[in-house]
């Protein structure tokens, strides 16, 4: 068979193509090179929670979470400003507080932190989130 032969059966071929390499370097990821890819990686979605109460807060990240799990994404970086009226005792700004307590408790979020200086620094926290994460009940 000549090679015009080979181009004209492949040609016929109808069926979509299958790159088995290609589905195997993804499957074969390691967690450590995939925590890497993902630090470096620019966020995919994020959320300004400026001007929200708790509760509102609390509101939008749980649906913000939901549909980023949902959709696949794998970084999320929330904006929740630095805190001008923090708490008479010291502690942190409300905000700021109800995003590192909803983090703690979400099944998605996984590694955290605040992001670099031009994207927020401690205003904006971002948070990785964990694969093939499903929660009973949703």
């Amino acid at each position: 068979m000549d090679f015009g032969q080979i181009l004209d059966q492949w040609d016929k071929h109808s069926g979509p193509v299958y790159d088995k390499d290609a589905e195997l370097a993804v499957r074969t990821e390691s967690s450590a090179s995939r925590r890497r890819r993902l630090l470096r990686k620019s966020p995919d979605a994020s959320i300004d929670l400026h001007g929200l109460t708790r509760d509102e807060a609390w509101n939008t990240l749980d649906s913000f979470f939901n549909d980023a799990n949902n959709k696949g994404l794998e970084k999320l970086l929330i904006i929740h400003g630095k805190g001008n009226h923090t708490v008479s005792d010291g502690q942190d700004a409300v905000l700021k507080k109800t995003v590192r307590d909803f983090i703690e408790r979400c099944p998605f979020a996984g590694e955290n932190g605040n992001s670099n200086g031009p994207t927020g620094g401690t205003g904006s926290t971002w948070v990785l989130l964990k694969m093939n994460v499903t929660v009973p009940g949703k």
